[in-house]
This record gives C-alpha cells, structure tokens and sequence, in this order.
C-alpha cells in the first residue's frame, strides 16, 4: 500500500481504520494497475490519470466514492454531486461486501468518464469506456 494512504488510515479511529484498511486492500487488489495517492486529502485510485475510487472519512461514515459510478446500474451505491459519481457509506466493516465492491471495480474499470480532461473540456464530462 502507498505509504501515504497507510498514513491516512493508521489516523483513523479503530473502526475506521480497519474499514479504510479493508478498501485499499480491496481496490489494489481489483486494480492492481491502477497509480493511488492521496488526491485532494484522500486516497484516490487512478487509471491512466483518471480518477476511478476512493474513499474518505465523514464525520459519521467513510465514504467509498466511485467517479463513474452513476453509470454502474447498481441500487446500493448513491449518486453523488453533479456529475457521475456514485458513493455507499459504511460505518462498520461488516457492512462491506466484497463480493459487490469487486463487481464495482470491475466496472469502473469498464465504464469511465473522463475527469481528467474535465478542466480542459470546460465542465464537460464525454465517456471514455
């Protein structure tokens, strides 16, 4: 794991950080590809310098954040903001299953918008994938 990320979980409370240690276990694993920093203050997954997951602790949840994932057709996860981001919340470890955070790793791998150009398109979101 990035150094930086362990950092970033090892600061959370026990039940967060054992959350936050089972996401990035789970999206490396999925996306063994993908470059992960810490972006914008929290750990974020890219592929080819496209944002793709992350997650980042709320005052009553970590939020697992999907950048593409309005466009996964999956009921449990939320859209989010104004572009096509999707989340789901946890405030427990038991409430992560891994069977559906691999489904929705594979799918944003499949299935991207790109937010990497989003600055030099003027807000303009096209499908990649």
């Amino acid at each position: 794991m990035n150094k930086d990320i362990q950092v970033y979980n090892d600061s959370q409370s026990i039940e967060n950080r054992e959350i936050c240690n089972l996401l990035a276990l789970e999206i490396s694993s999925n996306l063994p590809e993908a470059e992960n920093k810490i972006w914008h203050a929290h750990p974020v997954w890219f592929l080819d310098g496209n944002p793709i997951a992350g997650y980042s602790k709320l005052k009553n949840s970590v939020r697992l954040l999907f950048w593409s994932g309005q466009s996964f057709d999956e009921e449990a996860l939320q859209n989010e903001g104004s572009f096509k981001a999707a989340e789901v919340r946890y405030t427990d470890m038991e409430q992560i299953n891994t069977k559906d955070l691999s489904r929705w790793l594979k799918k944003s791998r499949e299935i991207q918008w790109d937010y990497k150009n989003l600055i030099k398109r003027k807000g303009v979101l096209e499908r990649l994938i």
